[in-house]
């Protein structure tokens, strides 16, 4: 009886360890999914957000290229990332380029950086950081304005040798407190700035639309 009674409740464990190991297995798998899913919205609203419908025509969302391998480490992108192409009938008038600052103060800060056809900074914004609540995450649009004071800038305006934070003899404002954050994001948008100008001819000379024209009137999800 007791070898029973001992059999059947290791049977019961068994049973209940699997069950849980299951369990978690499929809430890490849709809790995963949930996250890529924040990140994608997050990222298009960001896109839209720098480019708006009405300064586009074509499916910004689709009309994509890689990031070339040459540009990876500059950059902090990696193989999937893409290069987003705005366009105003068939002409590119401007790219909102990934890139990821490594130097952040408690880690990568994630962002996109748009850039106009010529060469000025359409808009900025960070999508992922693990910056200090209250200092370093001022460089969220809904903390601070802060990240705003890249718009209309390209590498001559500032001068290049000004593409700092003031606390280093540039013209970027740093956070009391935090200086090493904003430090890092501007650093990284003057680099994006510097691969563009590098590759200026190639990136905005495909004139062919590689994706349908979105038709008026029609928003984008």
């Amino acid at each position: 009886m007791l070898g029973q009674s001992i059999s059947k409740n290791s049977f019961i464990l068994a049973a209940f360890a699997v069950f849980t190991a299951g369990a978690l297995a499929l809430t890490n798998l849709g809790t995963q999914e949930r996250i890529a899913a924040a990140e994608r919205a997050a990222q298009q609203r960001a896109l839209f957000e720098i480019i708006p419908l009405q300064d586009h025509d074509n499916d910004l969302l689709n009309d994509t290229i890689p990031v070339p391998d040459s540009a990876w480490e500059p950059l902090g992108a990696g193989a999937d990332s893409k290069i987003y192409r705005a366009r105003r009938g068939n002409e590119i008038t401007a790219l909102i380029i990934p890139a990821t600052a490594h130097d952040g103060y408690s880690g990568d800060i994630s962002m996109i950086v748009g850039v106009k056809r010529d060469g000025s900074i359409a808009g900025v914004r960070v999508l992922l950081h693990k910056e200090t609540p209250g200092l370093g995450d001022k460089i969220e649009l809904k903390k601070h304005q802060w990240i705003l004071s890249f718009n209309g800038k390209n590498l001559n305006v500032p001068v290049i040798e000004e593409w700092k934070v003031k606390k280093d003899g540039g013209v970027f404002d740093q956070f009391a407190g935090a200086t090493i954050t904003p430090r890092a994001v501007v650093g990284q948008v003057k680099r994006v700035l510097e691969f563009v100008a590098a590759n200026q001819q190639s990136l905005f000379s495909d004139t062919q639309p590689l994706a349908q024209t979105v038709p008026k009137g029609e928003a984008h999800e």
